[in-house]
């Protein structure tokens, strides 16, 4: 009974539109209507600036976190990360926004940082790394979503102070994420081929208006 409890309060709580909630309430705008029509931390950058575009990212981010920590508020013995993926199902199938939500990102660094703070911080770098590089956020998403899968295997063996031991659901759940990533940001892929997706103006690839 306590699994089937957690796992609705992670979804309930990775169903907070933050995006669209803000949007509403302090700009009258809802952000589905502008941009890329996403609920996301990218697209409330995008329509409602730097303030309430980290705001959004924090709040999705800490979504969760809050999750993936359910199980030690509970006492329940069942890994985190099941929690966690139900927030992070709640975040791209909001029942507050009519399950049309964000791309998962966010929200699946919430899960990480809930889980292993070093592994979180380790993905972060990966993640403010290729951005720098790329400056196309929807393509660093992608690589890293790639890269982190990837290190769920091999950090284990190479580094093991990153991540301890190897965790079948972590790689599991990274596997499944990554091929979902890739899945919502099919647009951004057409647009990164044609050479028309949005720049950050930071980074060696940005394009400053």
């Amino acid at each position: 009974m306590k699994i089937v409890l957690m796992v609705i309060i992670g979804y309930l709580l990775g169903s907070i539109p933050s995006g669209v909630w803000i949007g509403k309430i302090f700009f009258n705008k809802d952000i589905r209507e502008f941009g890329s029509f996403s609920s996301g931390t990218t697209n409330t950058y995008r329509v409602l600036g730097k303030t309430a575009g980290t705001t959004v990212l924090l709040m999705d981010i800490l979504k969760g976190t809050l999750a993936t920590w359910l199980p030690v508020l509970f006492g329940a013995t069942i890994n985190p990360l099941w929690i966690g993926l139900a927030a992070v199902m709640g975040h791209t199938f909001p029942i507050f926004a009519n399950f049309k939500g964000g791309k998962a990102v966010a929200t699946s660094a919430g899960m990480l940082l809930g889980y292993s703070p070093l592994f979180f911080v380790y993905s972060a770098s990966i993640f403010i790394i290729s951005l720098l590089i790329t400056s196309i956020v929807s393509l660093t998403s992608m690589i890293s979503a790639i890269l982190i899968t990837l290190s769920t295997v091999l950090l284990p063996v190479i580094w093991p102070t990153i991540l301890p031991e190897f965790d079948w659901l972590l790689t599991l759940i990274a596997v499944g994420l990554t091929v979902f990533i890739f899945l919502r940001h099919k647009e951004n892929i057409k647009r990164i081929i044609q050479g028309t997706e949005n720049h950050v103006p930071f980074g060696l690839n940005s394009r400053k208006k």
